[in-house]
């Protein structure tokens, strides 16, 4: 008896026809326009695109942070109408409170498990100090951390509460080219450890690259999705890998392709 071939997995993320505009100081601003993108569950996908084309707008929306004007989103079946605990924003600022030491900042990330007794919670918390390689600095205040350590404790506070999805807006912009190169490591290290499905904003294509499963390329405002890019390269990578040019020069090439003025007739 023949088997039926096996259903396909619903995804994680379902965005349909998202459309946003903002009241601006020089009137209306279309940030979004018919807007649709699944994302699987465990995919790495890295939005990319100009400034102004609505990836910080974008993933608002799928934090529930902000609603859309139209369409909808959906998180395992679910309309997406507020935050949650299973869907997480990680900042290009780290964000810590500086009145906390490291511990205590990953604690705090905590609160939203109200199933965990006190002792759960430090277990949880030093195990992710550990996962992000900062164990041995747990009583360290937050001047005292370099800003690379800065973003592993945000990251480690962000992974704590166990969200099914990270968002995750411009973390690495502020940081040096050396710290960024030594997070990228880390950040496909715990992307493959945890399975968690990451959807990450960029305006570095080979950031893009070395991080993602897709490259999803936005066009300027308003924003909408021109291109899509599979990355099959093995991993761990490495940025400065042959491999990745190619890659990001024809990420590159596109998305200079949609800044170029279209000649009107």
């Amino acid at each position: 008896m023949t088997q039926s071939p096996a259903a396909p997995e619903p995804p994680k993320f379902s965005i349909r026809n998202v459309s946003k505009h903002f009241r601006g100081k020089r009137g209306d601003v279309h940030a979004l326009d018919d807007m649709s993108l699944d994302v699987a569950a465990g995919e790495f996908v890295c939005l990319v695109g100009p400034s102004g084309c609505g990836k910080s707008t974008l993933l608002d929306i799928m934090a529930g942070l902000a609603a859309p004007d139209a369409g909808e989103v959906r998180c395992d079946g679910r309309e997406v109408k507020g935050p949650g605990r299973h869907r997480l924003v990680m900042f290009q600022e780290s964000a810590l409170f500086p009145w906390l030491d490291v511990l205590g900042n990953v604690m705090f990330g905590l609160k939203l498990r109200g199933d965990l007794s006190q002792a759960e919670r430090l277990e949880i918390a030093r195990r992710h100090l550990d996962l992000v390689g900062l164990s041995k600095f747990e009583r360290a205040h937050v001047h005292q951390l370099s800003g690379g350590m800065k973003q592993r404790v945000a990251f480690a506070r962000a992974l704590a509460p166990d969200p099914q999805v990270l968002l995750m807006d411009e973390p690495l912009s502020a940081l040096d080219a050396l710290t960024r190169e030594q997070l990228y490591g880390d950040i496909q290290r715990i992307s493959a450890e945890t399975g968690k499905t990451i959807i990450f904003v960029t305006h570095n294509v080979r950031e893009a690259v070395c991080l993602a499963d897709r490259v999803v390329l936005l066009s300027p405002r308003p924003g909408r999705i021109r291109e899509q890019f599979r990355i099959d390269l093995p991993r761990p990578r490495d940025i400065n890998a042959a491999g990745l040019s190619g890659h990001a020069t024809r990420i590159t090439a596109a998305l200079k392709n949609y800044l170029t003025p279209e000649v009107s007739e």
